[in-house]
């Protein structure tokens, strides 16, 4: 039953995770009166299943294999870790999945939270279905903002509703460490759950279809994440498809396209994501459910005038980051085009346009070594039509990645438009290069000339350094 009358706001948003949270605060920051709408906790996947749980789970993991590089430090440090402690460390960063702070967060900014189920239910208008079945109805006068993001695809295959796999959610918020855990796939989630749970004390076998690891970053990067996944313990068979899935007494068993078996406590399937669209009334407002919302930069669904589709639903780039990025400019073109402003700044990076979609990603692999890049790879680059340059550094030639670790390992690319003699892409693999990615985000999205870069002094000794025996190798 309809608990009242529709309720005007200026926009409504589907969604309360860090996209959704961020558009509110944005239009909020503009003057308009803004709803937010969400089904489960606030603060989304990233907060509770995804980014803070994942990266706590590998803190100590990484920072043991750090200290392990260091005289005089590497003999403290060679027992096991402690997986209770660690889970706690996961838990807390969690705040127990209780969403309390996150609420506040969202009153203080002045937005209204609606607890419940939100679906479109024709033009400009959202109804919202709580736990005890009563709807409300909401009405926006400028716009709707859809930020409800992603979902787990699990691979229907037979067996897989018996097995009860794990996704990434499970992953990230178990409560024990399997002695024995199978992951499938060969992206970011499967190589740092892979990572998390051998460190922790699980005996993991990675099947992956495909002939590598991480196959959308330098093949460089999949080539040495795999070699020392392999050497902490990892068995990893590439080129592995899975066909089956049962589980007999307690075990998992998962049989391979070769016919192999393969037997564990628990099987993870890291193999991709699918828009949560499917029950958020899109087809009342002309679009299919349970698809990704095709956008342009300022975040506007195409043909529409009032619908917005922000974060991973749009399918630009699955990143968390990215999408609260794509959340300023949406919270931005919302509120220009509510005060009516004739012309929006919509040209290339224009402040109501998502350049940075197109060319200036970063992402950062939590793994040992970790792996990091923004912008185009070689690949991208040569297939956009560029006529590019890639130059390549050892990273271990650098004192300061001699300093931060005994046997350093890694290695730094940067690709160059010979044209217009800027940088299109930067990948670096190594301990701690995930904190050198920012510097490289600025020199791709500020298109630094190389010349002015060589005037960019990086300290002595940094692993930062890197920087100079790039331009060094590239100028010759």
């Amino acid at each position: 039953m309809t608990d009242t009358e529709p309720i005007a706001y200026d926009v409504v948003v589907l969604g309360a995770g860090p996209v959704g949270e961020n558009v509110a605060d944005r239009t909020r920051a503009a003057g308009l009166s803004t709803a937010v709408v969400e089904s489960e906790l606030v603060g989304g996947e990233c907060s509770y299943w995804a980014c803070m749980p994942s990266k706590a789970l590998l803190r100590p993991v990484i920072a043991r294999a750090d200290a392990r590089r260091v005289p005089g430090l590497r003999q403290a440090v060679q027992g096991p870790l402690d997986a209770s402690a660690v889970l706690a460390h996961r838990d807390y960063y969690t705040s127990d999945w209780k969403d309390d702070g996150q609420v506040a967060w969202v009153e203080g900014i002045g937005a209204d939270l609606y607890r419940g189920q939100g679906r479109l239910d024709g033009p400009r208008r959202v109804t919202v279905t709580g736990a005890d079945g009563t709807e409300r109805v909401l009405t926006a006068r400028h716009a709707v903002a859809v930020c409800t993001g992603t979902d787990a695809v699990v691979p229907h295959l037979p067996g897989i509703d018996d097995v009860r796999p794990w996704t990434s959610r499970e992953a990230t918020s178990a409560k024990a460490v399997p002695g024995r855990l199978i992951v499938v796939g060969g992206g970011v989630v499967a190589v740092e759950m892979a990572t998390a749970w051998q460190a922790l004390g699980s005996r993991v076998t990675l099947l992956v279809r495909g002939g590598g690891l991480l196959e959308r970053m330098e093949p460089f990067a999949g080539e040495l994440v795999a070699e020392s996944l392999t050497e902490a313990g990892v068995d990893l068979r590439t080129n592995t498809s899975v066909t089956s899935v049962t589980r007999e007494n307690g075990t998992v068993v998962a049989v391979t396209g070769d016919g192999d078996r393969v037997e564990a406590d628990e099987i993870l399937f890291a193999t991709g994501r699918a828009p949560r669209t499917g029950d958020i009334g899109l087809d009342t407002v002309g679009l299919k459910p349970g698809s990704w919302l095709t956008v342009d930069d300022s975040l506007r669904v195409v043909d529409s005038e009032w619908l917005y589709g922000v974060g991973d639903v749009n399918h630009r780039a699955l990143l968390t980051h990215q999408g609260k990025y794509q959340a300023r400019v949406a919270g931005a073109a919302i509120a220009a085009r509510a005060a009516g402003v004739p012309l929006l700044e919509t040209d290339r990076w224009g402040a109501h346009a998502a350049t940075a979609d197109h060319d200036a990603v970063p992402q950062v692999v939590f793994t040992d070594p970790e792996a990091a890049a923004v912008g185009l790879s070689l690949a991208e680059a040569e297939q956009a039509g560029h006529r590019v340059r890639a130059v390549d550094v050892d990273l271990a030639t650098v004192a300061g990645a001699g300093l931060y670790a005994d046997g350093y390992r890694g290695r730094a690319r940067m690709v160059v438009d010979l044209d217009a003699e800027i940088v299109r892409g930067v990948t670096f693999v190594g301990p701690g290069v995930g904190e050198l990615i920012h510097s490289a985000t600025i020199a791709v999205a500020g298109e630094v000339p190389i010349d002015r870069l060589w005037h960019a002094v990086p300290p002595y000794p940094t692993i930062s350094e890197v920087w100079l025996r790039l331009l060094e190798a590239y100028r010759g």
